[in-house]
């Protein structure tokens, strides 16, 4: 789906950007693919649990690694072909996430691009969701976490170099921008976000967006006059 990029008139390319999780689709797809890997009897019990306390902290505020959880999730896939898994969490994305797309979402991103403007998912979910989610809406580039592979072609339960969470997420997005378009020859015009994770990447754009915002996102909405979006 991808269309013309366009510059304004100080030769810039626009850049908009969306989180994924609770921004593009209705939930989260990583607690998502747990599920669906628990169903499937992919993972123990003992990594279960782990990911749970791990999830109850998080939900708390409470300071957690990223990479370890991810890890855990990923151990269901250790050892097995880049392309199985990729197959795999394609047909999971096609199962369980796509028809929780918002039509808001798609719609806001269909606008931006027949404006020329350059549509970016920027996600802590796993790449190879984010790659399903660019071959059926309207996503023209993405970042996402990355797993790492081994010599051999398989994933190993270890993330390549950091989950895209945060302010990393700025970081990852200037970095492919740049590389994109040059360094001086972009802007970040408009940002998408629904957690207070995003915040950073909200205050990094010229025009902030919070959408269905969690408490603490919709007070930092509210202090910085963002937009509230509730999609």
């Amino acid at each position: 789906m991808d269309g013309p990029i366009a510059r304004n008139a100080e030769g810039k390319v626009q850049v908009a950007a969306f989180d994924f999780d609770g921004t593009c689709i209705q939930g989260n797809s990583p607690v998502m693919l747990v599920r669906y890997l628990v169903r499937r009897r992919m993972l123990s019990p003992s990594v279960v649990a782990r990911i749970l306390s791990w999830a109850f902290a998080y939900k708390t505020r409470l300071p957690q690694n990223e990479a370890w959880v991810r890890g855990l999730v990923f151990r269901a896939f250790a050892g097995r072909p880049v392309a199985e898994v990729n197959g795999f969490l394609r047909d999971f994305y096609d199962q369980v996430i796509d028809w929780r797309f918002r039509a808001d979402a798609e719609a806001e991103m269909t606008a931006h691009e027949e404006a020329g403007h350059a549509v970016v998912c920027v996600s802590a979910t796993f790449e190879p969701i984010i790659a399903a989610a660019m071959e059926r809406r309207p996503i023209q580039y993405a970042i996402a976490t990355r797993m790492r592979v081994d010599f051999q072609g398989n994933y190993t339960d270890e993330v390549e170099g950091e989950p895209i969470e945060g302010p990393e997420k700025v970081v990852v997005l200037r970095r492919l921008c740049d590389e994109l378009f040059g360094a001086d020859g972009w802007e970040l015009a408009w940002a998408y976000g629904d957690h207070h994770s995003d915040r950073a990447m909200l205050a990094a754009a010229k025009s902030a967006y919070a959408v269905t915002p969690d408490r603490p996102l919709t007070r930092t909405a509210n202090a910085q006059g963002y937009d509230i979006l509730e999609w």
